[in-house]
């Protein structure tokens, strides 16, 4: 037996964790942040300051944002590593939650341990405690059971080995993974305990790989050699299951164009002759023009958000959906046939099912005419040269920086439709955009996790100036733990998706401009407070004066924030010419009603059976 605090306990638990997947074990956490306060630093910050060097501690400046870091960590790690971490109770844990939400969005796995109320009541209420008259057993931290995948709190010892054992179950399973809570309440965390031995020994979570159900895979590949016009989705799943090899072998093989969600970018490098691009409503012409005309979608890890299917109505009516998903609640989305397993595994079993099928010469001309058009318009919004520079110049600046190594990061606002549209990926890895809870302030505590994930890697974060001013100081955590950074912090003056989304459902850009009462322009010098944090600081103006910088930065070995003014009124990507719907108001805004009921009627229920 060893006798330790429950603190103590948690921290040796999580340093012994190491997952496996195809012989290859990581360490699954590779470290904690923490803001202390008096519900966590007696317990788990004396733990983790006398813990050894196995479990690492790292300081953010924001709880929200060490939750986005470590969902990016999780993310570039492929699901297979993350990060905990811990707060105080009250502010400090509720500030977690849009950061718990985003993960389980995502289906990220990210371990979150907020302390809690006194587990002894003795002295309450104590500080910071939410007295609810229904049950003295209610915190804060019960906020987060619906937006964990698990929600635990120990009010015993005795509670934490299987608790602690369910936590990591779900965060390595890829069909049940998100965020997970372990509410520790303070008393409970300083208290001591004798604990068995082999509750701290090296444990290996396998990762598994389970394959179709020989049945649905016959019933899919009957459906796909029937199909003339297919086309593949890939999403986030198959960049997650390391399936990027298997998906270009088995489009190839069979002559199938592939489009991408937002998550599964990169699914296939730019140039490949059967890449087609984005998808939805922030896709390319190319694959918007396919997903019109196909009579058989077959989607590889894709939860069919409202983006990837423009609201329903991008499909045709009498499309089939075939779902190669790890999770039967996604694989059985419009109303498709199902195949539930891992889809590296997956396809090579579909492959060799769907042997002697190809697409005719005629459909993957058709294909490839569609790419170089949509290619010829990138090459213009990329060409752009104005004074302030455009957005998709600037994209397209730093799509050049990047090359093949770099990654691109970014979240809400204008920018993730256009890098999605218009982004050249070169492979798996090198485009990291959340846009699962579209969460402004992601941008540059997630580039902070990409960067400790992957090390190697150019990690440039593009970043607008409504999200930059809400978690800014990130910027600090950065400099702090030697994260280099490129930060491009892209300023008009406002939000410029809002603001034109706003005119499109009659709210005449309300509320989406940062400007002074009087109509002035704010007194705010971004540039110069992202000096202050820190961060070297770079001013170009023109496109020739931006691709110096960006090589500036990208050669500098301290984070860089390269400060650059666009025109909040420009709309310079090409259209996608897909729809989203956001409703508009039935009254007051009457041709804009009026557009919004014309694209409803395109909408579609999708479910028709597969066969």
């Amino acid at each position: 037996m060893t006798r330790l605090t429950v603190a103590q306990a948690v921290v040796r638990f999580l340093a012994a964790q190491w997952s496996e997947r195809d012989g290859v074990e990581r360490r699954f956490f590779g470290g904690c942040f923490g803001i202390f306060g008096h519900g966590n630093v007696a317990g788990l910050g004396q733990a983790l300051a006398t813990g050894g060097d196995d479990l690492p501690y790292y300081l953010a400046r924001n709880e929200q944002a060490m939750v986005h870091t470590a969902a990016a960590y999780a993310r570039t790690a492929n699901r297979l590593a993350t990060l905990a971490c811990t707060t105080s109770i009250g502010p400090g844990a509720t500030n977690m939650i849009t950061g718990a939400a985003g993960a389980t969005v995502n289906r990220l796995p990210v371990l979150l341990l907020p302390g809690d109320v006194f587990s002894t009541r003795a002295a309450n209420p104590v500080l910071q405690e939410l007295e609810d008259p229904r049950s003295y057993d209610v915190s804060v931290n019960d906020c987060f059971r619906p937006v964990s995948r698990y929600w635990d709190r120990i009010n015993r010892p005795e509670q934490l080995p299987s608790a602690l054992t369910a936590a990591v179950r779900v965060l390595t399973d890829p069909v049940e993974t998100g965020a997970v809570t372990l509410a520790l309440p303070q008393d409970v965390q300083a208290e001591a305990y004798d604990w068995p031995e082999e509750l701290f020994a090296r444990r290996v979570w396998h990762v598994p790989r389970p394959r179709p159900e020989r049945a649905a895979l016959a019933r899919a590949a009957e459906l796909i050699r029937s199909a003339a016009r297919p086309l593949i989705i890939a999403g986030g799943g198959t960049i997650y299951s390391e399936a990027t090899a298997e998906l270009a072998a088995f489009a190839e093989a069979h002559g199938i164009p592939v489009a991408e969600t937002q998550a599964g970018k990169g699914s296939l490098p730019h140039g490949h002759p059967l890449a087609m691009g984005a998808v939805g409503a922030t896709g390319t012409t190319a694959a918007n023009a396919l997903a019109r005309e196909a009579d058989v979608i077959i989607g590889i890890g894709t939860r069919y958000s409202d983006f990837t299917t423009a609201s329903r109505s991008l499909f045709a009516a009498d499309a089939k959906f075939v779902n190669v998903n790890i999770t039967a609640f996604d694989a059985a989305k419009l109303s498709g046939l199902h195949l539930v397993a891992d889809a590296r595994e997956c396809l090579t079993d579909l492959a060799a099912a769907c042997a002697g099928r190809r697409s005719d010469d005629a459909y993957r001309a058709r294909a490839a005419e569609l790419s170089r058009d949509w290619d010829a318009s990138v090459d213009r919004a990329y060409a752009l040269d104005s004074s302030p520079l455009s957005q998709a110049a600037i994209i397209g600046a730093v799509n050049a920086a990047a090359g093949a190594d770099g990654v691109v990061v970014c979240a809400a606002g204008s920018m993730p439709g256009d890098l999605h549209k218009l982004w050249r990926p070169s492979g798996p890895g090198g485009y990291h955009v959340e846009y699962g809870n579209s969460c402004m302030g992601y941008e540059i505590a997630g580039g902070v996790g990409v960067k400790m994930a992957a090390p190697e890697r150019e990690v440039f974060v593009l970043v607008g100036d409504g999200s930059y001013l809400m978690m800014a100081q990130e910027l600090v955590t950065a400099v702090a733990e030697g994260v280099k950074l490129v930060v491009v912090l892209v300023d008009n003056s406002g939000f410029a998706s809002i603001g034109r989304l706003s005119e499109s459902v009659g709210a005449r850009r309300l509320g989406t401009s940062y400007r002074s009462r009087t109509g002035g322009p704010l007194p705010v010098d971004l540039a110069a407070n992202a000096a202050s944090l820190g961060a070297a600081v770079l001013r170009p103006e023109s496109p020739a004066d931006l691709r110096k910088a960006l090589e500036a930065a990208r050669s500098s070995t301290e984070t860089t924030v390269v400060y650059v003014r666009t025109d909040p009124m420009a709309d310079d990507a090409p259209s996608s010419q897909a729809w989203w719907d956001v409703p508009v108001a039935a009254v007051g805004a009457a041709a804009e009603r009026a557009a919004y009921e014309e694209a409803k009627r395109s909408q579609r229920p999708h479910l028709s059976p597969p066969s």
